[in-house]
């Protein structure tokens, strides 16, 4: 009684990425951003929510520099932000 294991019924397919890969940062065009989103992470415990707003214009910088593909920020977590803002917005 001998059991066959038959590894080649199921396959293995890799797949990229959902937002696939994007260049690093080589010439430091968006490292102010990030140092600033660093220090806020910093001075509050590393408390991520504390930051968001740092974070968004990191992830701005990029999308502007094209190190990243460009998303809109409601889909990478910052519609309260966009909404907070265009309320400030005085109206014309």
């Amino acid at each position: 009684m001998s059991t066959a294991m038959n590894f080649g019924s199921k396959s293995f397919k890799p797949r990229p990425p959902d937002k696939g890969a994007f260049p690093l940062d080589h010439f430091g065009e968006c490292s102010a951003f990030k140092e600033r989103f660093m220090e806020c992470l910093r001075h509050s415990g590393y408390e991520s929510g504390a930051c968001r707003q740092r974070a968004m214009a990191y992830l701005e910088c990029r999308m502007e520099r094209q190190l990243m593909a460009n998303e809109p920020l409601e889909k990478l977590g910052f519609k309260d932000l966009i909404d907070e803002k265009s309320e400030a917005k005085p109206e014309k």
